[in-house]
């Protein structure tokens, strides 16, 4: 049985270091897992990646010691089913803003009687094709559901969501919530860090792990000192630009390139 390690390190309370994986591709994910980092979120929401391209990278990524956490582009049973057959172990779902609704895709990543997940394991890679002795009785326990948390409504039942069982850890999105917050592109605004310290504080009470996103070397080292324990420091596609842009901006006599992006990416 493969140990879900990322699983693991987050019950022990062991602070991970992450990058954002928007580039769509098996090359880039292998060289961003042979840079170190402890996790790599491979997005299937807002970067263009199907089925494919998500095992393709999932793939890549297998020889290194950083662990791969799919988000799917929404908490769709029967998407979660094959993600989770593709051989992902760690899934971090977007837009969730209820207990019920966490409640429902605890439900979605485990196995029956007590959950839906489609029994495949003869056709999927996360049992190494039915080769993994005992790999129904033991899938559920590898599995770490985490929730996203990223407007108003999820704000407001924050605490009921963290207290479903089955829920690993919560995850703020700074992008989405500064925007509902009335601060679209500012993260950094008081208000929404006020929002965001108390939502950290509020996950660790309940006994989760609480996680966040932030290019923003200061922001991401204040969220490590309030307890957050998955924290993603960069996006591969802004860390690419800025390089390309830094480059070509010393050789060529241009006007100075504006900044890409806000200080979550």
């Amino acid at each position: 049985m493969l140990i879900n390690t990322f699983k693991a390190r987050l019950k022990s309370g062991e602070p991970q270091i992450g990058l954002w994986l928007g580039l769509a591709n098996s090359y880039c994910a292998e060289l961003a897992a042979n840079a170190g980092f402890d996790w790599l979120l491979i997005d299937g929401e807002h970067a263009p990646n199907d089925l494919r391209s998500l095992l393709a990278q999932l793939q890549a990524i297998a020889g290194y010691q950083s662990q791969p956490v799919i988000r799917p582009v929404v908490g769709d049973a029967a998407l979660i089913k094959q993600v989770l057959d593709i051989g992902a172990q760690t899934l971090l779902v977007p837009m969730v803003e209820s207990a019920e609704q966490a409640r429902e895709l605890v439900r979605a990543v485990t196995y029956p009687p007590k959950g839906i997940r489609g029994v495949g394991s003869a056709l999927a890679r996360a049992s190494r094709w039915n080769s993994v002795p005992g790999y129904l009785d033991k899938a559920d326990d590898e599995i770490c559901l985490l929730v996203q948390i990223e407007n108003k409504q999820g704000l407001e039942n924050l605490d009921a969501i963290a207290e479903v069982e089955g829920v690993d850890g919560v995850f703020i999105g700074p992008a989405d919530l500064s925007a509902a917050m009335g601060h679209r592109g500012n993260p950094g605004h008081p208000d929404v860090q006020a929002a965001i310290e108390d939502a950290i504080a509020r996950v660790r009470k309940a006994g989760k792990a609480a996680g966040i996103l932030s290019a923003d070397e200061k922001l991401a080292r204040r969220y490590l000192e309030l307890g957050a324990t998955f924290v993603a420091v960069g996006v591969d596609t802004t860390v690419l630009m800025r390089g390309l842009q830094s480059l070509i901006g010393r050789f060529k006599d241009q006007p100075e390139t504006a900044s890409i992006g806000s200080s979550v990416y």
